[in-house]
């Protein structure tokens, strides 16, 4: 029996909350927070009708560490689950050390003048946190998050060492827009248009934004997808995790329409995150681009179709040479009808609910800041088929 406090309202904070509350054994209250107090009544109204759940709402300003320190006080949760945006991470973190309350993610902190996101911000919090005796879980969403977590259960059960990872990221889905993205706009674009890095041989190796590209047959109907290759947060932490690593790379697919308008928008300047003097003030273009996009959140009733997302390795047990591939697929639709979100929100939005629910039954639980790899992935598998993300295994 806890109390989880639920920081975000967007796509991926309406999945949480609802996936929380349908399991009230381990999640006896939640409150979400956000600070727009509309949203969050809108999710509390819609987890009602569908569980009988009542969830309680507040107004928060999530960069003000004394306003997240305040409402910690007055409602006294067991953890915090921030899914809000990544700028706010270390605020959040800041409170959570003034309170002595754990923490967990989905992704990982960059700042909001630079569009680079690795973990050296939030690691600098790991000996606060141990003296603190609390807990902070990084990156508990999809990618990152269960890609860590295949990584981890991979070396556990069928690698002595994994020399190739290639994490392969498809959203085969359709919403039937001219472009949108299917979650923070100015994250996503923030994302892709950034320089391209892999690992390889002990090194980090750039590429220019979208410039390597691959077919991948992606199981079970999806068929034959392009696929580019981009700098992803889980790499960093799994380079160090995973022995004998040599080569590691994160794939996701992109139709051409989605890359011509990105091209279009980019060539223009309004991918830029720096601000421009507009009629007498500033503005920053990717701010005012993810004013006019469509909410993500709204396309859940337009969106058919069916994510897949998995890890190929490749490495050697027992002297012999493997390979395996290990993948969810996730129906849109079928993620609508549950929780009336799409599958981008909902294959987030479940690994941080399990993660929370890691470290609310103590089955994971170790103070510091941490990465998913580094706990035993058994049961966190384990849970993904049962709470609806049920994964695959394939030799190849």
């Amino acid at each position: 029996m806890s109390h989880v406090l639920i920081i975000g309202a967007g796509g991926v904070g309406s999945v949480v909350v609802h996936k929380c509350a349908q399991i009230p054994e381990v999640f006896s209250k939640i409150t979400l927070a956000s600070r727009t107090v509309s949203k969050c009544e809108a999710i509390a109204a819609s987890v009602k009708g569908r569980t009988g759940v009542q969830v309680a709402v507040e107004q928060l300003d999530a960069d003000q560490v004394a306003e997240t320190v305040a409402l910690i006080r007055r409602v006294k949760p067991d953890l915090l689950l921030n899914v809000a945006l990544p700028y706010q991470d270390l605020a959040l973190m800041d409170a959570c050390l003034e309170t002595g309350v754990d923490y967990l993610d989905t992704a990982n902190y960059e700042p909001p003048d630079v569009a680079k996101f690795e973990y050296k911000w939030q690691w600098a919090y790991k000996e606060r946190f141990e003296k603190a005796n609390i807990m902070a879980l990084l990156g508990s969403g999809f990618d990152p998050g269960v890609t860590n977590v295949y990584c981890a259960w991979a070396q556990k059960h069928h690698f002595d060492e994994i020399h190739q990872l290639d994490i392969i990221d498809c959203n085969a889905g359709d919403h039937g827009q001219h472009f949108a993205t299917n979650f923070n706009p100015e994250i996503n674009i923030r994302e892709i248009t950034q320089r391209g890095r892999y690992w390889e041989h002990g090194e980090w190796v750039e590429t220019d934004p979208l410039s390597w590209s691959m077919t991948y047959d992606f199981p079970e109907g999806i068929g034959p997808k392009k696929c580019y290759l981009m700098y992803h947060e889980e790499l960093e932490s799994l380079v160090q995790n995973l022995k004998g690593l040599k080569r590691a790379r994160f794939w996701m697919t992109f139709s051409e329409n989605y890359l011509t308008h990105l091209r279009v928008l980019e060539n223009v300047g309004m991918t830029r995150i720096d601000p421009v003097k507009y009629q007498g003030g500033e503005i920053v273009p990717i701010q005012f681009l993810k004013a006019v996009l469509p909410e993500p959140a709204s396309l859940g009733p337009l969106t058919r179709g069916r994510t897949c997302i998995g890890c190929v390795f490749t490495g050697v047990k027992d002297g012999k040479a493997k390979r395996m591939y290990i993948y969810n697929i996730c129906s849109h639709e079928e993620a609508y009808r549950e929780v009336g979100s799409q599958a981008i929100s909902y294959t987030t939005g479940v690994p941080a609910m399990i993660g929370a629910k890691m470290m609310l039954q103590r089955r994971w639980q170790r103070a510091g800041v941490w990465n998913m790899e580094e706990f035993d992935p058994d049961p966190f598998m384990a849970d993904l088929n049962a709470h609806g993300l049920p994964w695959t295994v394939v030799e190849l």
